[in-house]
Order: structure tokens, then sequence, then C-alpha cells
């Protein structure tokens, strides 16, 4: 009866220990603050259009490969900003990471011709940017 109380205590005291950090690595985990997880969401969908517009052979797989590469770095850096600021991204690196992320956004549109149009609609159409 005595060999089974010693493991089952250092079991006990194992979980007991265990608990309390896995609750605090579960809490810092997933927690963004609604403009960051805007931020992370946007450069993902533009890593999908990446990935869309390869398989559809309208970039090829250098331009593919250089525009994954940006928008998995800006997806990178604005989650490790984001655990260092406990889910928010400083108004200064936030601004800077949108740009980035609007110029490989530009990037791939300018490289599958969809680059953005000029006019109202009201005559009729929409005209190609340059």
């Amino acid at each position: 009866m005595r060999s089974f109380k010693i493991p089952r205590t250092a079991a006990l005291a194992a979980l007991l220990v265990a608990v309390p950090f896995a609750g605090a690595y579960a809490a810092s985990a997933g927690y963004y603050t609604p403009r960051t997880a805007g931020l992370i969401d946007q450069a993902q969908s533009v890593d999908q259009g990446i990935t869309a517009a390869r398989q559809a052979d309208k970039i090829k797989p250098d331009e593919a490969r250089d525009l994954h590469r940006q928008a998995v770095h800006i997806s990178r850096v604005a989650q490790r900003e984001a655990a260092e600021g406990h889910g928010s991204i400083p108004a200064a690196e936030y601004q800077q990471l949108v740009a980035q992320l609007d110029d490989v956004s530009q990037s791939l549109r300018n490289a599958t011709g969809s680059n953005f149009l000029i006019g109202n609609g009201a005559d009729a159409g929409y005209y190609p940017n340059g």
C-alpha cells in the first residue's frame, strides 16, 4: 500500500505545478487586439491570393515565392510584436506593417494584371489605371 502512495503524490504534485503554466500559455497564445488580428488575417488573405494566382498561372513561380516570403515575413513580425506587446502592436510598427502589406498586395495586383481601376462606373465602365 505504501508503494502506491509515493508515485501518486509525485503525479499529483507534477499536475499541480503544470496546470498554471499551461493556462498562462493558452491565455497569451491566442489573444490579439482586433486591429492586430485584422492585420494578421489580411496577411494570410494576401498569401492565399498569391497561392491562387500561382495555381491559375497568373504569376511566375519566382514572383509567387518572393511575394509569399514577404507576406509571411509581415505576418511573423506582426505576431512577434503582438506577443511582446500583450496582443497589440505599437502604432508606428502597425502603420509600417500595413504599408508593407499594401505594397505586397499592390505588387500581386500588378503582376496578375488586376491593378486598381479608375472611374466610378457612371459612364458604364471602369478603366484600368495605366
